[in-house]
């Protein structure tokens, strides 16, 4: 028990009593069985307090319960309470692997001794034990020899079956018209019809909540999937540059993020980009799919970067309603023996900086529209220059658009300042350094995806 303060509330039922041990907060560790044999004992929630109950039956009462007793535990506020929390716990995760878990550990003590919890797998034949769970942890090494000599078949009946000396209870766990497996109670007792009646109820709940945890999971590896096809394969050595880049999507997993960049060599040169689609999921990430083949196809084919974002720009105008707003820019590199020469064309991308070895830093890009807007624009563009230890960085809004209160990060020239702190540091270190400042800059989570591109001439 913990050193906090708590009430100990005693009820009377016909031929038992129930003691409660109300406390705001909860112990450590798992629940532990009381130290002297009670009837039934188990924990429930009241608000912000945590309920430790136990019920004993008087002595010199008779074996059965009473029927005031029967009538509380089948539809007395307690069971409404466990439902409650049972609801609770089985929406509270989105992890496949946790749910089976879960269910054994709501229903042990509550409805029986133990309960082992088996899935379907994806072929026909007996179901894999996924979790199992018994009041006594010292018994639970010994039970999972004795199931594993039983075959659990995938069914959709209810049934009740003899296991040695337990009255095992085998409820299907179904939602959505499947079957993901079985959920296994055992008694040394016979299962009283209101526990079977909520065992059935639990399982129902805990299905939904293992089918809900399936689907998430497979839409979140397949748009982890999606989202790695959307970024460069690998990443290229390029004559005189260091380079370092930084992605991180936003939001939840299951959410396609809107930045990308590249780095590839195209006919004559190492051609470069990092661009921000308008919103998220499936439809963003269509049009990061067709800027990235875009980019990578012209430009193997000898086109100028101003070149490439006017034909890119029509592409996703054709698109039509699927059609987002791109911000973009895109350049070219050629090493030559004093640094690199670079031509590069901002689309109403947030603004490229240049940092000098003596800790200067000036924007590069002249802003210019963004693409899928306008049909007839042109692109021009901008050359400079990168001697040896010269630094050249692009970030999405991700960066320049983290928001502390009212304030942005790049209110005031913000990111140029923090720029200017990373003289002498190696390509992938300034962009750790920009990461860990957009990161720190507010305290709570961004909302927005994040992507950073550093080119160091060497």
């Amino acid at each position: 028990m913990v050193d906090e303060p708590f009430e100990v509330i005693w009820k009377h039922f016909g031929d038992g009593v129930q003691v409660e041990l109300r406390q705001r907060t909860a112990p450590h560790g798992d629940p532990k069985a009381p130290s002297i044999e009670v009837e039934e004992w188990g924990i429930t929630f009241a608000g912000d307090s945590r309920v430790h109950w136990a019920r004993l039956t008087l002595p010199g009462s008779a074996d059965r319960t009473t029927p005031e007793w029967a009538e509380e535990s089948a539809h007395g506020p307690h069971w409404l309470g466990f439902l409650a929390d049972a609801s609770d716990l089985l929406a509270g995760t989105l992890d496949p692997d946790m749910v089976p878990a879960i269910i054994a550990q709501i229903v042990v003590p509550r409805l029986s001794g133990w309960c082992a919890v088996y899935t379907a797998g994806t072929l026909a034949g007996p179901m894999r034990l996924a979790y199992l769970w018994h009041a006594d942890e010292a018994r639970i090494d010994g039970l999972r020899e004795q199931l594993g000599q039983v075959s659990v078949a995938d069914t959709q009946v209810t049934t009740t079956v003899q296991l040695a000396d337990w009255q095992v209870l085998a409820v299907p766990l179904t939602a959505r018209g499947r079957g993901l497996g079985m959920m296994c109670l055992g008694r040394t007792d016979r299962f009283p019809d209101d526990v079977v009646r909520f065992a059935a109820d639990i399982a129902r709940r805990a299905a939904l909540a293992m089918d809900n945890a399936r689907l998430y999971a497979e839409q979140a590896a397949a748009n982890r999937a999606l989202q790695r096809s959307l970024l460069p394969p690998n990443e290229p050595e390029v004559p005189g540059l260091d380079y370092g880049v930084v992605y991180e999507p936003a939001g939840e997993v299951n959410e396609v993020g809107g930045d990308f960049y590249d780095l590839f060599a195209a006919e004559d040169s190492w051609r470069f980009a990092i661009g921000d689609v308008c919103g998220t999921g499936p439809e963003a990430a269509a049009v990061t799919g067709l800027a990235r083949h875009t980019l990578r196809l012209l430009a193997r084919e000898g086109y100028g970067v101003a070149a490439v974002l006017g034909r890119l720009n029509q592409a996703i105008l054709e698109e039509g309603e699927r059609a987002r707003f791109l911000t973009l820019i895109h350049g070219d590199i050629t090493p030559v023996e004093t640094g690199l020469e670079v031509r590069l064309v901002s689309a109403g991308h947030p603004e490229a900086l240049r940092l000098k070895p003596n800790g200067v830093v000036e924007t590069v890009t002249t802003p210019q529209s963004l693409l899928g807007v306008f049909p007839e624009v042109v692109f021009e563009a901008d050359t400079l220059h990168l001697d040896h230890g010269d630094v050249l960085l692009a970030v999405t809004d991700g960066v320049t658009e983290r928001r502390n209160g009212g304030r942005l990060l790049d209110d005031e020239g913000g990111l140029a300042r923090m720029l200017a702190e990373c003289v002498g540091l190696s390509a992938r270190a300034v962009a750790e350094r920009i990461r860990r400042g957009a990161e720190d800059f507010a305290p709570e989570p961004s909302a927005d995806d994040l992507a950073i591109l550093v080119l160091r001439a060497r």
